[in-house]
């Protein structure tokens, strides 16, 4: 074969290999991540790689021109230093994601973690103001077991804060499963069309609402302050994610738009998935900030308080800033 006919039937190869080398190159001088199935091409590189390799054997036997050569040469030494880089360390790359990926793949699905925020703190602020002009509505919401429970727990004469007993680990790891099980309920509900992510959000904002306005009535509201202020910005935060990485799946359950149904649906549940980690990560935080610093009595409420804003202003700095001009973009 000819060196014309030869470039002819497989310029269009090299030029479409090359143009994934420029895609990924700057992909992973942004992200320092090893390849991300979801970058388009990235499934046929290897068969592409080594084609193109076969293809520069043929050049050199053939002895096709030197720029030819050349060219394919380069090309093979920029592909294979992209496919058999060592690997970033596992633990960069989960650095990575919870400071720059999870806080763009949350603004990313902005309008569904503003409807999540809206099902889950407008009940919450509404029958908590509502409480405090008619007390007696929270025995419809609660029973009374769950009210002298609550007002034992917050009892400003108790030498206890939030919790009848129990060690700090021990309660560590209770608060660990209690809460990633909320998350992952409100999420996973999204598969019910959205319906039961609504009903979720709707549910824990009126019963946190009914035990603050409750307990704030009722005279027992210094105690149950000092107690959630701490653990409450990625607590709550965290729930409210979990809201809408579970409405963005319904929403595609619905409204597939152009794709096929179950592939809206795959498409949902891959952001989801990711959401959900970042997700586990902060009730992990929470968790732990709940075990070990809010149920500490001697902490005055100015301290609690002061803790609890330097946390706030962390996690709304975190998930407004995070990876903005960093690290690679969330998918």
């Amino acid at each position: 074969m000819r060196q014309e006919q030869f470039v002819t039937r497989y310029q269009h190869e090299w030029q479409q290999f090359e143009d994934w080398l420029q895609r990924r190159g700057e992909k992973a001088r942004k992200s320092r991540s090893s390849l991300d199935p979801q970058l388009p091409g990235d499934e046929t590189i290897p068969q592409r790689y080594r084609r193109l390799c076969q293809q520069l054997a043929l050049a050199r036997r053939r002895g096709y021109s030197p720029q030819l050569v050349e060219r394919l040469q380069q090309l093979m030494q920029r592909g294979h230093n992209l496919l058999y880089r060592t690997p970033t360390p596992r633990w960069q790359r989960a650095v990575e994601f919870l400071v720059a990926d999870f806080p763009q793949l949350v603004r990313s699905q902005a309008g569904a973690m503003w409807v999540a925020f809206a099902l889950f703190a407008v009940p919450l602020i509404g029958i908590f103001v509502l409480l405090q002009f008619k007390p007696e509505l929270i025995h419809l919401l609660l029973d009374p077991r769950q009210i002298a429970q609550m007002e034992k727990m917050y009892d400003p004469a108790a030498d206890h804060l939030g919790r009848d007993s129990g060690t700090n680990w021990a309660m560590f790891g209770h608060y660990i499963m209690n809460n990633i099980s909320i998350g992952l309920r409100t999420f996973a509900s999204g598969l019910l069309a959205g319906i039961g992510t609504i009903l979720v959000l709707l549910f824990n904002g009126l019963t946190i609402g009914a035990v603050a306005g409750h307990l704030q009535n009722a005279g027992f509201g210094e105690p149950f302050w000092r107690f959630v202020v701490g653990h409450a910005p990625f607590e709550l935060t965290a729930i409210v994610i979990a809201g809408g990485a579970g409405l963005q799946l319904g929403l595609r359950l619905l409204a597939p738009g152009r794709k096929r149904r179950i592939d809206a649906l795959v498409e949902g549940g891959v952001i989801g998935a990711r959401l959900c980690l970042g997700v586990a990560f902060m009730l992990l935080v929470a968790a732990f900030i709940e075990a070990f610093w809010s149920a500490i009595v001697w902490v005055p409420m100015w301290g609690k308080l002061t803790a609890s804003g330097m946390l706030w202003t962390l996690v709304i700095v975190w998930l407004w800033r995070g990876g903005r001009g960093g690290a690679g973009n969330a998918h």
